[in-house]
């Protein structure tokens, strides 16, 4: 079973101060997982988690990370500043776009972030708009090679990202020859794997890479980032990845690879969804019942809040609160307002018996939630808040107004948006 880290009680309290539809995040679990994943990886000297900042853009989530050692993984002028904003700076920041514009790569200089470079063809662009740092990261992929897969990121040698092979031996030698000093390598080979070997393969895969770059041109790496790609348990049965299990996986293949080549380096992650999906919910209420050919239930929320479901057939838990005992004796599709009909959080769920004004809480939303958001009908994003450790409640991001959304037409004065304005 799912459980929860609020009581109804708790939820109905915070309701009374924010209405919903809201994500609510749990700093007391974000933390625990980044204890654990820190723990896994204690046998590396200089391991560092880059949170990827896409999957929970918010400074408020980041600093508290940031209060775990965690830095953050970048791919945008705004992922940048929202890093700034929290305190992040330096090599805390990880630089890792693709078709990147001149000016994403000056402020991530700036900024004195690691770059992580997608293509050799971004070497000169690099270099003229802000030097060929010391530290310098090349994405690899390996294409067909790799044969660990999965329906998100696919064939890899259909993928847009990273280099080959023999591009990233080329693009090392070439940013040595112009001034770089350290190396590191970076590849994210699968998305939401719940696979135990995925990094252990994945290491080794790199390992042996290192290996060969070094023995084919004395360039020694300084670090090995994994990226992301562990998953989460999104049904309520399936079994968490053991994360110390994976990071003796990980040592198990340094032990056996590097070490013998007299090879030392530091190991990188981008974890976004292992980190602070489990501990985001998105509380909503049900406003409308209606039965035709199936049963439906009506949320106040909508795929502008959540859009796995709608976008990848994802599945999210949902409790309905007060009812977590009674039978899921009855089946309903569970929708929001959009005028979309793929505008569902579920289809054929077994759920209690639910009726309008009942309190429903989807689950696992921390990551790729809130940061989807969009404004399709209209719809404004929901507010954000925190739940401390303390048991009190912050408001991290408010909810949209009419406002916001007429805000970016102020280049058209000939509209009236006095009708926008609320009390």
């Amino acid at each position: 079973m799912k459980t929860l880290p609020f009581s109804e009680e708790k939820l109905r309290e915070i309701i009374a101060q924010y209405p919903t539809p809201f994500h609510l995040y749990d700093e007391a679990g974000i933390r625990d997982t980044a204890r654990r994943l820190y723990d896994a990886f204690a046998w590396n000297r200089g391991f560092k988690e880059y949170f990827a900042v896409k999957a929970l853009p918010n400074p408020a989530i980041l600093k508290l990370l940031g209060s775990m050692d965690c830095g953050t993984d970048c791919a945008t002028i705004p992922e940048l500043l929202l890093s700034k904003a929290a305190g992040l700076t330096g090599e805390d920041i990880l630089f890792s776009s693709n078709d990147t514009p001149g000016e994403d790569f000056a402020l991530a200089h700036k900024l004195g972030a690691i770059i992580n470079l997608d293509d050799i063809t971004h070497i000169p662009l690099l270099e003229s708009v802000c030097g060929i740092p010391e530290t310098i990261c090349c994405r690899y992929n390996p294409g067909s090679t790799f044969t660990m897969t999965n329906c998100i990121m696919g064939d890899l040698s259909d993928t847009k990202f990273g280099m080959t092979k023999p591009q990233l031996f080329e693009a090392v030698k070439l940013l040595r020859d112009k001034g770089a000093k350290r190396f590191g390598v970076h590849a994210l080979l699968v998305s939401c794997s719940m696979e135990q070997d995925y990094y252990p393969q994945l290491a080794a895969s790199l390992f042996r890479l290192a290996v060969e770059l070094k023995n084919e041109t004395g360039i020694s790496l300084s670090f090995i980032d994994l990226s992301g790609g562990i998953g989460i348990p999104y049904h309520p049965n399936e079994a968490k990845v053991d994360i110390a299990a994976v990071g003796r996986g990980v040592q198990k293949v340094y032990d056996e690879i590097l070490k013998p080549a007299g090879i030392e380096l530091s190991i990188y992650t981008e974890l976004g969804r292992f980190m602070t999906g489990p501990h985001g919910y998105l509380v909503s209420r049900v406003l409308h019942e209606k039965h035709t050919y199936k049963d439906y239930l009506g949320l106040d929320a909508c795929a502008a809040n959540l859009m796995r479901p709608a976008i990848y057939g994802a599945y999210h838990h949902i409790t309905v609160m007060g009812k977590e005992q009674q039978p899921a004796d009855h089946t309903y599709d569970v929708t929001g307002g959009l005028c979309e009909n793929n505008d569902k959080f579920a289809v054929d769920r077994a759920l209690p018996e639910t009726v309008p004004g009942d309190l429903v809480v989807i689950h696992d939303t921390g990551a790729h939630g809130s940061s989807m958001g969009y404004n399709y009908n209209g719809k404004l994003r929901s507010a954000e808040l925190l739940l401390k450790q303390d048991g009190s409640v912050a408001l991290i991001r408010r909810a949209e107004t009419p406002q916001d959304y007429f805000a970016t037409l102020d280049c058209c004065p000939e509209f009236d948006l006095s009708e926008t304005e609320t009390e």
